[in-house]
């Protein structure tokens, strides 16, 4: 039977994981050392496509972890690759925060509003009324339509702001099409990503995370494993009742550290 001493890989979801809000929990510093310690990686990923890895790399560095750039993947990142290898130099019309358009243009693309080869929608704060307009537009049109990820909504400090998952079923009700592919978790895309980026097998690879219909349902839709942790906003009893049942389930990442040690 396998056990989290079988992992090459672990995939991190980040709030509710290894922090809360801007409190780091004291058994994340433990667990991240034990992965090096033992010879395994670990990888900070997020379905936020609003920040770049060096924004990320600035907050765990403001909470006391010191991470390199390449131990972050974005779906936006995720994104990238992934059209990097069916679509490479393609033009796109890309909706998303300028740190999402820069990312595809430093990976070869061409932005463009007129005649895109392809529409990518990712997390945009400066999203209106024309933005959507003219991104139903080209969707109607029939351009090939990648989102970088499903969320609903987007967590901040004082609650939730709608996130592209909303933006999706707006643009669903008003065309009658949904995106070709999302990349970012729970579809399979991003674990692919991971996988050709970092040069690990799938079945080394493990999804750490609390929320069971992101993290968890990753497990499934990637072949991957997947370790629950109790420390966000997933219960014992959530759990229970859920359909997506993850592969181990640990109070927090102390409990993966215990299994990592253990004999």
């Amino acid at each position: 039977m396998k056990t989290p001493r079988d992992i090459e890989m672990f995939l991190l979801d980040m709030d509710g994981t290894i922090y809360l809000g801007n409190r780091l929990f004291d058994c994340t510093k433990p667990f991240l050392e034990t992965v090096r310690a033992t010879g395994r990686r670990y990888i900070f990923l997020t379905n936020n496509s609003s920040k770049d890895r060096l924004a990320y790399v600035e907050k765990l560095a403001r909470l006391g972890i010191a991470a390199e750039p390449d131990e972050v993947f974005t779906s936006g990142e995720a994104t990238t690759l992934r059209l990097r290898a069916t679509m490479p130099g393609a033009s796109l019309a890309v909706f998303g925060m300028p740190t999402l358009e820069r990312e595809f243009e430093n990976a070869g693309f061409r932005l463009v509003e007129r005649d895109p080869d392809a529409v990518v929608l990712g997390f945009d704060m400066a999203f209106d009324y024309a933005k959507m307009t003219r991104l139903c537009d080209l969707v109607r049109e029939g351009r090939p339509y990648i989102a970088t990820h499903p969320d609903f909504n987007c967590p901040v400090e004082n609650g939730f702001i709608p996130d592209i998952g909303a933006v999706i079923e707006y643009v669903k009700a008003s065309t009658g099409r949904a995106p070709d592919e999302v990349v970012g978790k729970p579809h399979a895309g991003i674990v692919d990503a991971v996988a050709a980026k970092y040069g690990v097998a799938k079945d080394r690879i493990c999804m750490v995370g609390d929320r069971l219909y992101t993290d968890i349902a990753l497990g499934a839709n990637a072949g991957i494993s997947t370790a629950l942790v109790l420390s966000g906003e997933t219960s014992a009893a959530d759990a229970a009742a859920s359909p997506h049942k993850p592969t181990w389930t640990f109070a927090d990442l102390g409990g993966i550290r215990e299994a990592l040690l253990s004999a």
